[in-house]
């Protein structure tokens, strides 16, 4: 192993007693980040005013760091670029590749995908028109429900809630032998593990920077266009930064000849800076190390939680090659649970209905941090900690 994790951790600027496992949800702090935002707010917009779009090079931003993006995610150079939200880039991705498959009417996908995804898939049909329907089936069924009637396969790789992963490669293989465009988000993979964009012969692909690349709240999401596709991939969203020349301003729009196609609106350049700065702990991080340590972080956690905590269920695959880079565990008090032990300072998450979800980050989780995490939860279970009226899930708030 080639990486140093204790010097990526010391990247970090992390909350003392604190063990942090929801980076899967929030990536925290790193410390170049401050410095960077001060630069850009203090020297660029401060003092360059508006000519910091070419002086500061904010207009290139989003395909730079697209392009940073691009090498953890296994894509071409010029292949990615930065915009806009998650949600809004699913959109587009899925327009495009049903513009491209313009005689089927499917969509398909599956029943652990993020619903937010599903949500965006819904709306886009409806927009379209009553014979564009999405069709969700088992996790597992995915392959077998490919057939020629399917326009787009609309995949999240891992599972937000168990964090079961999608085999992408033969699922790819499987669709393009029938004609079928994959749509690929990446939100649990990017920075969890090595991504194959390319190898895999992926059509598009999307993802976010606030989770495991520690780009901050409302971070922005990016896209991915294979170029084998960019000159056919009409954007929905046709936006003046996506123009083939945006400061012409003509009244007609003609798509850029690249991925710069796929921007929208003006870029959120102090956002961009800010997920740039993050960005920099991953010029000494080599991918393959960054999986091997986070299985191992997994596998420590579920042999001693197992151990310690016969009352929780693994809702995660065993198999390490079926899950990404986090654990869940399942118990009808799961929200109380997790509250008990945010209180004890490990900082996991809950999802609905029974779902304790604990992200591994290799970058600043250590094999010390599971083992004390682990130990926590078995205190919170043996001494019935949860079972607090302060722990109880309140009607009508957010669950976090």
């Amino acid at each position: 192993m080639t990486t140093d994790f204790d010097a990526t951790r010391r990247a970090f600027d992390l909350p003392e007693g604190i063990i942090y496992l929801d980076g899967n949800s929030l990536g925290p702090l790193p410390r170049g980040v401050a410095e960077r935002l001060a630069r850009t707010v203090g020297d660029e917009w401060g003092r360059m005013l508006i000519t910091g779009w070419n002086r500061a090079g904010w207009i290139g931003l989003p395909a730079r760091v697209g392009d940073r993006i691009a090498r953890l995610v296994g894509a071409e150079p010029g292949s990615v670029v930065m915009g806009d939200t998650l949600s809004i880039k699913v959109y587009q991705a899925l327009a495009s590749a049903l513009e491209m498959n313009p005689t089927r009417r499917v969509i398909l996908s599956d029943t652990g995908n993020f619903p937010s995804d599903l949500y965006i898939a819904e709306g886009l049909a409806r927009t379209i028109g009553p014979d564009v329907r999405v069709r969700l089936v088992e996790p597992e069924d995915l392959a077998d429900a490919l057939d020629e009637s399917v326009a787009v396969l609309l995949v999240t790789e891992v599972d937000y809630r168990t964090g079961r992963r999608h085999d992408m490669a033969p699922l790819i293989a499987r669709a393009q032998g029938l004609g079928v465009l994959t749509v690929w988000d990446l939100a649990h993979s990017a920075g969890a593990f090595p991504v194959h964009l390319a190898a895999c012969n992926a059509d598009f692909a999307v993802g976010c920077t606030y989770k495991y690349l520690n780009g901050g709240p409302g971070a922005p999401a990016f896209i991915y266009v294979a170029p084998r596709h960019q000159d056919r991939a009409r954007p929905a969203l046709s936006g003046w930064m996506g123009h083939e020349a945006p400061f012409a301003f003509d009244l007609d729009y003609r798509p850029a000849a690249d991925v710069e196609r796929m921007r929208v609106g003006t870029p959120p350049i102090l956002h961009l800076a800010a997920l740039d700065a993050a960005l920099d702990v991953w010029d000494d991080v080599d991918l393959d190390d960054l999986r091997a340590r986070s299985l191992e972080l997994g596998d420590l956690f579920i042999r001693l939680v197992e151990a310690d905590c016969p009352d929780l269920t693994l809702a995660t695959p065993r198999d390490p090659a079926h899950r990404g880079s986090q654990v869940s565990f399942r118990h009808p008090q799961g929200y109380a649970i997790m509250q008990a032990l945010i209180a004890q300072g490990v900082i996991g998450d809950f999802r609905a209905p029974d779902i304790l979800r604990f992200g591994f980050t290799p970058l600043y989780v250590s094999l010390e941090d599971v083992r004390q995490a682990a130990a926590t939860l078995g205190r919170v279970m043996r001494d019935r900690l949860w079972d607090r009226p302060e722990f109880r899930r309140p009607v009508g708030r957010a669950v976090t």
